[in-house]
């Protein structure tokens, strides 16, 4: 990776947040830490990176915490593995480790710890320097409490910590910079109804909703500007078309927003009152409303500050599709699709996975490709997981 130097960590800073800058016709929201948003686990990232209504599984915690009041295991560990930007390195990745218990009928507690590593990097201050080798590395740590409140729906609190350390030590310019660290809540609700019959075959809904990491923005250095940490609302919801004791197939659709405030469009007025505006006028924001808030006022802003009004806030929201086919509970095969706005990001992609289930060990594979424009960091990538199941086991409708 030395070769990249820092042109490669600038390319995977554009490319991990949600934006196209360069094009001029688009207003997407930036926020710092976004690898806490990305797809941690195989089987969500083989399904659209869909997660809050599907059903419950050791990787909960990052979709709908509320979920794991109904996993059916009394213990569940999982291990999943992203490689990033793949297509042009092999040292960058995110590694992410979960743990459920189910602590009785009613309650079940959790933890998962993410790492994400940008490999090394060699930083120089000209072309005869050695250098020096730096390995930026970014974490999070959360921990969860599920309960039921009736049979079926569940909510859910979690708390996490967070750390940035993108410092490359030996650089001039850089040498005030620290690790940037927060913390965030998620509050999560799920709902998992009776196995009902119809006509033809055997039904049972889901629904979820999560709001996560509501917490306190991230600055890099004592001078530097302070930046948003991705605050996000999912709600979805699926079906179970339960066909037979043998088959059985999931539809899911999903709807996501950052809870982060808009940019706002700036421009220049007539503000010394000469009749013409030159770059001696004032710069002001001349659309939208003004993002310099903090993080518990911009959540409520972010609902009617796009410059552009309702219509643009409607282009904020990205939708997930998802189907998956099980076979007696040892076998399946996943579909997804993720849609982004094109003024918001553009990221559109379809996914594959599958899943098989041997002694309790789960082993779930995912693949991305790309559909729109903008090229996803993840194109190309097969991504692997494994859950362990042991302990005793609940009976869930």
């Amino acid at each position: 990776m030395n070769k990249f130097s820092l042109l490669l960590l600038v390319v995977f800073l554009l490319s991990s947040t949600i934006v196209s800058a360069q094009q001029d016709d688009r207003n997407a929201i930036t926020t710092a830490v976004p690898f806490i948003i990305i797809a941690g686990d195989a089987k969500a990232a083989g399904m659209g990176e869909q997660g809050v209504a599907t059903s419950p599984d050791a990787y909960s915690g990052q979709w709908n915490p509320a979920k794991m009041a109904f996993i059916e295991s009394k213990y569940s560990v999982g291990f999943n593995y992203t490689p990033y930007l793949g297509n042009l390195v092999n040292d960058i990745g995110l590694m992410q480790l979960s743990y459920v218990n189910r602590l009785d009928e009613r309650s079940a507690f959790g933890a998962s710890l993410r790492y994400f590593s940008l490999g090394t990097i060699n930083t120089r201050r000209d072309a005869s320097d050695v250098g020096l080798d730096v390995k930026p590395n970014e974490f999070a740590f959360d921990a969860t409490y599920a309960l039921k409140l009736d049979d079926q729906f569940s909510m859910a609190v979690s708390g996490r910590f967070l750390q940035s350390n993108l410092r490359l030590n030996g650089l001039d310019d850089l040498q005030d910079a620290s690790p940037a660290s927060s913390f965030g809540v998620d509050i999560g609700a799920y709902y998992q109804s009776e196995q009902k019959t119809y006509t033809d075959f055997d039904g049972r809904w889901r629904g979820g909703l999560n709001i996560s990491n509501i917490g306190p923005k991230v600055k890099y250095s004592d001078a530097g500007e302070e930046n948003f940490i991705p605050t996000n609302l999912k709600i979805g919801g699926g079906f179970d078309f339960i066909l037979d004791d043998y088959n059985e197939v999931f539809v899911g659709l999903e709807f996501n927003k950052l809870l982060v405030p808009t940019p706002p469009r700036f421009g220049r007025v007539d503000s010394n009152g000469d009749g013409e505006i030159t770059n001696d006028d004032d710069v002001v924001i001349v659309a939208g409303q003004d993002d310099d808030v903090n993080f518990f006022t911009g959540i409520f802003q972010s609902f009617g500050d796009a410059p552009d009004g309702f219509s643009e806030e409607l282009k904020e929201i990205t939708w997930s599709l998802a189907a998956e086919y099980t076979y007696d509970d040892v076998f399946a095969l996943r579909l997804g699709y993720f849609n982004e706005s094109d003024l918001k990001g553009a990221r559109k992609f379809a996914t594959l996975g599958a899943g098989f289930e041997f002694n309790s060990i789960d082993l779930d594979l995912s693949y991305l490709f790309s559909t729109g424009s903008v090229r996803s960091p993840l194109e190309n990538t097969l991504r692997f997981g494994l859950t362990f199941s042991f302990g005793d086991k609940y009976e869930e409708y």
